[in-house]
């Protein structure tokens, strides 16, 4: 038998590893991961748990094939598909457990630019997990933050039905709704439905398959976890989250992202996940429009080379309209639109060797911004060795602001220890007051034991404890936060970075604060922080920031005078 969608599959798989498809190394990890799977499943008496179906792989875009496209020029026309979406079809259905034939992979994750038909092929998937799986009293769910996006499948999947009248007799399935505000979809053959699920999911739903649309708009896990909380009474259920990249890299998408890559390289192990990322390298040059085609997959096809190519012009032109452009057509994670920091070369930066330990006995500044007594509060670590600076990073909360739903992932980086949870709804200032009173123990700081180093901080909040800490003999100096104080350290840091003169700990916490901070530039070339609102935080980079504006100059004016407070002015 022959199998002419799944040979395309592998085809396509076969030319991205060879390097004749240009693609990123998700999209060849990806193709690599199966290419390496086949060989293991295939091998003389191998115990490899998996095989690859091609009955089932053909099977799925088979099917796709028979239904129609319902917008644009194609309206009305069977569905040809691209190399690519047999891969990501046919491989997703076509991997079986050997022992009992049920699918593999229990999870899609698929990220891919605008306008290259995601939501049309999970349309497709959604039909064919109602319908076409063998799973009696389906339940099939296509779920978003709102219910715009919800639709984005499921019209989609409902026009495909009404447009497949032997499928629609085949299940005898009944549709709700019209055109216009399209109802539920119901097969009365296998008891099966097809629905929205907008916003906050209730409980109580068994669903066969949960398809979660544009997954970075969502600022919580609920969705996800309720989809996949509720698929325990299914045999082989899927999730399906299907996105762009978005701009902000708080919410749970980019974590799930993060995850998705350290499957693909290996780093991690689950054999139930399937991912498929369609961005560019670090490398790459992103205003070549041969970037453009690697990221687009469906370029030329569904999304048109002179609109991608007037986009790339919009972003080289409109620094402003820049990073959301890139996100949006390169799938480039951002978090603000006139981003400080080249987030590529500050992520090189992190290094795995260093802690905090070695520098004991050091000279420290340390950079603190106290800016609201009721959210996070920053506290950065900056020594300096040689020509080299390394940088620490603690963070503070108040527990009670950790069970806010809106701040679901500070509850997590507390899990992990990159925040430290204290007790109430307002910040602790006396458990950061002992805690510097311990680094004047562990570190230089002038007029402790070990030598010289300060506290820098905004003076915004932090009066009581700054008068606290003079008179435990710790110095302390005012940094205001102005053009003239922040501009040459912002632009130190910017220059360190770029140069790998920077170590930092790799804490999330601080890589998202920094990824947040937008830079007004005045007319003399000036640079300043601020952010894009209340909650891209940047509190982090400011005390990181503070404390440069101390740090870059290492010889230290001991002809400075003490304002009245006992405060050192700089």
């Amino acid at each position: 038998m022959a199998y002419p969608l799944t040979a395309k599959a592998n085809s396509y798989a076969r030319k991205i590893v060879s390097g004749k498809i240009p693609a990123c190394i998700q999209v060849r990890q990806a193709c690599q991961r199966h290419l390496d799977n086949l060989a293991e499943s295939t091998k003389p008496g191998n115990s490899y748990p998996y095989k690859f179906d091609k009955n089932k792989s053909e099977r799925i875009l088979d099917f796709a094939q028979q239904m129609k496209h319902v917008k644009g020029k194609w309206a009305g026309q069977f569905f040809q598909l691209e190399p690519w979406q047999c891969f990501f079809m046919g491989v997703s259905f076509g991997w079986i457990r050997k022992e009992d034939g049920f699918r593999r992979f229990r999870e899609i994750y698929s990220e891919i630019p605008r306008k290259n038909s995601k939501s049309t092929m999970a349309a497709i998937i959604g039909l064919y997990m109602f319908a076409m799986d063998g799973e009696q009293g389906a339940e099939v769910y296509s779920a978003a933050t709102s219910e715009a996006q919800a639709f984005e499948i499921f019209r989609p999947a409902w026009k495909m039905t009404k447009n497949a009248p032997d499928f629609k007799e085949c299940f005898n399935i009944s549709q709700g709704g019209s055109d216009k505000n399209p109802g539920n979809i119901y097969s009365m053959a296998t008891g099966s439905r097809f629905e929205t699920v907008i916003g906050k999911p209730g409980d109580g739903s068994s669903p066969h398959a949960w398809l979660l649309d544009e997954f970075h708009e969502a600022k919580t896990e609920e969705s996800y976890d309720t989809g996949k909380t509720g698929m325990g009474a299914r045999s082989q259920p899927l999730m399906v989250v299907i996105t762009t990249a978005g701009t902000n890299t708080a919410y749970p998408c980019y974590a799930l992202r993060k995850n998705c890559e350290k499957v693909l390289s290996g780093e991690l192990v689950n054999e139930e996940l399937f991912a498929l990322i369609y961005t560019i390298d670090l490398e790459d040059d992103w205003t070549d429009i041969k970037t453009w085609r690697k990221a687009n997959p469906n370029y030329g096809v569904s999304i048109y080379a002179d609109f991608l190519e007037s986009q790339r012009k919009t972003a080289i032109q409109d620094p402003r309209k820049q990073n959301i452009i890139k996100c949006k057509h390169l799938n480039m994670w951002s978090n603000a639109g006139d981003a400080w920091m080249n987030m590529v070369e500050w992520n090189q930066c992190y290094d795995p060797e260093i802690n905090i330990e070695q520098f004991h006995g050091k000279p420290v500044f340390i950079g603190l911004d106290l800016a609201s007594k009721i959210d996070i509060a920053a506290k950065i670590y900056v020594f300096k060795k040689c020509e080299v600076y390394y940088v620490f990073s603690k963070y503070y909360i108040p527990e009670d602001r950790t069970f806010d739903e809106e701040h679901a992932h500070y509850a997590g980086w507390v899990h992990e220890g990159y925040i430290e949870a204290t007790p109430g709804s307002r910040i602790d200032i006396d458990a950061i007051q002992e805690s510097i009173k311990q680094d004047a123990k562990d570190f230089g700081l002038a007029g402790s034991e070990n030598g010289s180093g300060e506290i820098c901080n905004d003076p915004w909040n932090a009066q009581q404890l700054i008068t606290n800490l003079i008179a435990e003999n710790i110095a302390c100096v005012e940094i205001s936060q102005t053009v003239s104080m922040l501009s040459e350290p912002m632009k130190e840091i910017e220059a360190l970075v770029k140069a790998g003169n920077l170590k930092h700990d790799g804490n999330p916490v601080t890589n998202w604060m920094i990824a947040n901070v937008c830079c007004r530039v005045d007319k003399k070339d000036n640079i300043f922080p601020f952010k894009e609102g209340n909650e891209n935080k940047i509190d982090g980079a400011v005390a990181l920031i503070t404390a440069m504006a101390r740090a870059m100059y290492t010889q230290a004016d001991e002809s400075s005078v003490y304002n009245k407070r006992g405060v050192l002015v700089f």
